[in-house]
């Protein structure tokens, strides 16, 4: 059985609203990242990979089995929704206990693999701690240990750092790495980042369609020689916004810092600087309706 997933030309609506347009993607072994604003269809495509949903159209298939058989992907897939709770009375070794029962574990596959998890996920100090005593980290890091108890092939994370302090983000991101050596991970969100600093394959979803599919790099090198940054005055800020597309700002006294993409050499004083994820993220998003493919580039 081949780790990967092959969706082909996946389509679902809400009523009139279309939330996936047709989506074709591929995705094998490792971390892989899903970029998009708030209301691209990242979820909705979670959901569907997770059989939480029923697609309307398309075909999809989770390491060889189709989306269709749910009972036997949930087998072998793990998931995280981005709005995340458990059995808040129940201490965090009760609560994995109770979900280790309802995957179907036998009482000493229980006591093993809890402990080890717990440990992996650093919450084994805490094992006696009620559910709703956990920070938001904490909780975040138990949604993963309860998501991956069963030992999936592929775990899907929606959203798992929104609202995490920076320390604890990186924590995250870097336990969702490790996982992520002997299985697939998708790490769904939309703070670029998460992406840039865990992911090398990634795609970006807008609209319900997927607007590029490749590595990290290779969407680096769409802007190199587009990105400049130039320190104007606060008047000449909202002149350069309607011209130019802002990436970033720095405010510095009386004057900003901005950095902003251009196809040409803009005014005088502004100096030519390295394209980064987020140059690349923002336009893309300025170029709304071409899609870029890696084959391509």
């Amino acid at each position: 059985m081949k780790t990967e997933i092959v969706i082909k030309n996946l389509s679902k609506s809400y009523g009139k609203k279309q939330a996936l347009r047709g989506v074709d993607l591929q995705i094998e072994k490792g971390m892989f990242g899903l970029l998009g604003r708030n209301g691209a269809g990242k979820t909705t495509l979670m959901k569907v990979l997770a059989t939480l949903l029923e697609k309307d159209s398309g075909k999809v298939k989770i390491c060889g089995i189709p989306v269709e058989h749910a009972s036997e992907i949930r087998k072998i897939t793990g998931y995280l929704p981005q709005e995340f709770s458990m059995y808040p009375n129940m201490s965090v070794y009760e609560a994995m206990d109770y979900l280790g029962v309802l995957s179907g574990l036998d009482k000493s596959a229980r006591k093993k693999r809890i402990p080890m998890l717990l440990e992996r996920v650093n919450l084994r100090e805490n094992s006696r701690t009620k559910v709703r005593a956990l920070s938001g980290g904490m909780k975040r890091r138990l949604g993963i240990a309860q998501a991956i108890l069963h030992d999936p092939k592929v775990l899907i994370v929606d959203e798992p750092t929104a609202g995490l302090d920076p320390e604890e983000r990186v924590r995250f991101r870097n336990l969702l790495s490790e996982i992520a050596e002997d299985r697939i991970v998708i790490l769904s969100t939309h703070i670029v980042g998460d992406v840039e600093a865990a992911c090398e394959e990634i795609a970006v979803m807008d609209e319900g369609k997927i607007i590029y599919r490749g590595t990290v790099e290779e969407l680096v090198n769409l802007v190199e020689g587009r990105v400049y940054r130039a320190e104007i005055s606060r008047k000449e800020l909202e002149r350069l916004k309607s011209e130019y597309t802002v990436t970033s700002m720095i405010t510095l006294g009386n004057n900003v810092m901005v950095r902003f993409l251009s196809e040409t050499t803009p005014f005088q004083g502004a100096q030519h600087c390295d394209a980064g994820v987020e140059d690349a993220y923002m336009y893309l998003m300025q170029k709304e309706g071409k899609t870029y493919d890696h084959d391509s580039l």
